[in-house]
């Protein structure tokens, strides 16, 4: 990974699991402090998370935050949904041996994750199943349009899941990888509309 993708990926998880909290005020050195990185990296980062909703650029004033309103969790997911489907009938279709050990890669990570009630290690899982379904899909569009509303779902999640959060999403997200590595594209769709109705289970 470049050193801005580095940025990026510290800062999204301190977004997601709300170390850097909702409406936090932060500036560009704090951030630099948090990532290890320089300037001209978390400069990217930061860019890049505000395009995505997640931070906002105040002139003068500081880098904030986004509000994290759980009622917003429905909207996400309603955007979310067919992309969502869309990129998991296309993975089933066109992934590559190199694309199912990735899949197969996140499926035992999530198990071994659920196993420890490691939300750490699931959130990485996750992260790295989005990325290699937006790659296998073979659909840059979609995949673009999917990030930012799997990575807001990540957040809602982080913040609004229950007792048995990991163990449950392991299993929905588990299905859709199962479905992918059988090649079976309309059961992919079924099982992608299962896991946001599973997410959904977690709106207030």
């Amino acid at each position: 990974m470049s050193l801005a993708e580095q940025a990026y990926r510290t800062l999204e998880h301190l977004i997601v699991t709300l170390v850097l909290e909702p409406d936090m005020v932060v500036n560009e050195r704090m951030l630099i402090e948090l990532t290890g990185m320089g300037r001209t990296p978390v400069r990217e980062a930061i860019q890049r998370l505000a395009w995505e909703g997640l931070m906002e650029v105040r002139p003068r004033s500081g880098i904030a935050v986004t509000p994290l309103d759980p009622k917003d969790f429905v909207k996400v997911l309603d955007a979310r949904e067919g992309v969502e489907q869309v990129l998991a009938r296309d993975a089933a279709r066109l992934a590559g041996p190199r694309d199912h050990q990735r899949f197969q890669a996140a499926a035992d990570s999530m198990r071994k994750a659920s196993s420890a009630d490691d939300l750490g290690r699931f959130l990485d899982a996750d992260k790295a199943l989005d990325s290699v379904l937006g790659q296998a899909a073979g659909n840059a569009f979609a995949a673009r349009l999917a990030a930012p509303l799997q990575t807001h779902s990540r957040r809602f999640w982080f913040r609004l899941r229950g007792d048995d959060g990991i163990a449950a999403s392991t299993k929905a997200h588990i299905a859709m990888i199962e479905a992918i590595l059988a090649r079976d594209p309309e059961k992919a769709i079924a099982a992608a509309g299962d896991l946001i109705r599973h997410l959904r289970t977690l709106a207030p």
